[in-house]
């Protein structure tokens, strides 16, 4: 029969061990998350006698006081009370004997069953981190290692408090709208806690890590509220900052965080990896690159070294007075680097701004400005649109980066009134249809021979009037190149010369094109 008469707002006190004891010289023995268990048949006779006692006991951060009537006291003795109630000490009476044996054998194989579950969960967190660190696994992998232990969501964030990855489970990237303020505010509200700090299943703080080595700090590592984990949060994002140290430390490129990040970032837009367009849009934000008022072009660079130089692309993207997310093309077999240009909705992007933006691309990525090709899709105000825009330039340069032959170029997709056509219907299956009927004689031509008459259109059409140049661009002689375009009008039943058919047919490769990519 438990009854508790004070501290009731503190029962919730951890308890780390239970201690018998009939002295009120206790206070000097504990360490502190002690639940003491008495009958008082040791303490001092006299109205005052327990002075001090209550009040040392709560000094040294003991749990709580269980105190056994009958043996000694009928009743709670009121001096104690009064210490109780005053130092919102929790004390529990019980009415009846009770055997204080079962009580501490009771709880100590609790505990202790917990500090195995702990144990075991700790080195299960410990192989699971190292084993990620001598595979030499990237950060956003081990990122996503970390928020599916947790279960809640993790990020990684530089110094700038710009978002290197994250792993936000089922929550969304709702998460990461206006990042960079909230994180701030956590830095400055919340210290680290420290590792065998006790955590509560309902913990609404942030736990942050600093990821650092050699003296050396990157950024951090940061849990969103979430429940307990039995090897304890702390610990789990601390194995998970060393794995990221050590694969920092592996990292040639100084920039490889950002890097990382972005591409991660372009890849999930043209992979159409996202939920909505708001979170993406606060994933483009906390990662660096504003997004509010802004507007956006999709740019497509072609080089032979040109995907190397994601950092090169941001330096040229802030000489005009923007921010630009850049990355590889995810495509198979692409090799150019696809930049989303983020401008101030009053800056405009003329053709002196683009031919600036690429001589510095050139300057900082060390390489030969004559030799780049520049595709530019159309302005976007919206994720949406700049898709659409990122796409529309990597088909742009698709056509135009085979057929340059030297000196810096600059293509703009407004230039090209029927691939801009083509991009805003997307995969229309309509269009689909249109571009099998047109080129399915080519098609099964080239299947069965392995032929290039697709190609050889392509050519044909890209010239149009002009089949010497035609010919040239598909590294074919003047007259086995008339032969290709006399058996494409055989197969076709179509003549070449007839400006609708041509349409029908460009209309018809472009939609291809897409479709294949």
């Amino acid at each position: 029969m438990p009854e508790v008469l004070a501290g009731e707002s503190k029962l919730d006190n951890p308890v780390r061990w239970v201690h018998v004891t009939e002295t009120t010289g206790t206070a000097s023995l504990v360490n502190g998350g002690e639940l003491l268990l008495s009958t008082g048949v040791g303490w001092p006779q006299g109205e005052h006698g327990l002075d001090g006692y209550v009040e040392g006991l709560a000094l040294v951060g003991v749990a709580g006081l269980i105190l056994e009537l009958g043996a000694r006291f009928k009743t709670a003795p009121s001096r104690l009370l009064e210490q109780c109630r005053t130092h919102d000490f929790p004390l529990i009476v019980l009415h009846r004997e009770t055997r204080f044996i079962a009580i501490t054998e009771a709880v100590h194989g609790r505990i202790i069953s917990d500090q195995m579950i702990a144990l075991r969960a700790r080195d299960e967190i410990h192989a699971l981190f190292t084993e990620l660190s001598l595979r030499g696994s990237p950060a956003d992998f081990i990122v996503a290692q970390v928020g599916r232990a947790l279960g809640a969501p993790v990020v990684l964030e530089n110094l700038n408090h710009q978002v290197v990855a994250i792993e936000s489970l089922d929550f969304g990237d709702d998460v990461l709208i206006d990042w960079e303020q909230r994180s701030r505010m956590a830095h400055r509200e919340f210290a680290i806690r420290a590792p065998d700090s006790v955590e509560s299943d309902d913990d609404q703080r942030w736990t942050i890590t600093p990821v650092e080595a050699r003296g050396i700090r990157w950024g951090y590592l940061i849990a969103l509220p979430g429940q307990r984990h039995p090897a304890g949060r702390v610990n789990v994002l601390e194995q998970a900052a060393v794995a990221l140290a050590l694969s920092r430390l592996a990292d040639r490129d100084a920039d490889e965080w950002t890097r990382q990040s972005h591409q991660h970032l372009l890849t999930a837009l043209l992979g159409r990896r996202y939920r909505s367009e708001t979170g993406l849009a606060a994933r483009f934000e906390a990662a660096g690159v504003p997004v509010r008022d802004r507007r956006w072009v999709g740019v497509a660079v072609s080089h032979w070294n040109a995907a190397t130089c994601g950092a090169a692309a941001r330096a040229a993207a802030r000489e005009i007075g923007g921010d630009a997310l850049a990355g590889v093309a995810p495509t198979p077999g692409s090799a150019h680097l696809i930049v989303a240009l983020s401008l101030p909705k009053n800056l405009l992007l003329t053709d002196q701004a683009l031919a600036l933006f690429a001589r510095r691309f050139a300057l900082e990525c060390g390489i030969d400005g004559d030799e780049l090709v520049v595709a530019v899709g159309e302005e976007a105000v919206d994720v949406a649109g700049l898709l659409s825009s990122l796409e529309e330039a990597a088909e742009l340069l698709r056509h135009h980066g085979s057929t340059h032959s030297r000196g810096l170029a600059v293509f703009r997709v407004k230039n090209r009134p029927l691939l801009r056509f083509v991009n805003s219907l997307g995969g229309d299956p309509r269009l689909q249809a249109h571009s099998e009927q047109m080129l399915r004689p080519l098609i099964d031509y080239d299947l069965r021979r392995g032929g290039d008459l697709l190609r050889v259109l392509l050519s044909y059409i890209s010239h149009p009037g002009n089949r010497t140049q035609a010919a040239a661009s598909s590294h074919l002689s003047r007259s086995v190149f008339y032969q290709r375009i006399s058996l494409i009008e055989e197969l076709l039943g179509a003549d070449l010369n007839d400006g609708e058919t041509v349409s029908a047919l460009h209309t018809a490769l472009l939609a291809r094109r897409r479709s294949t990519r």
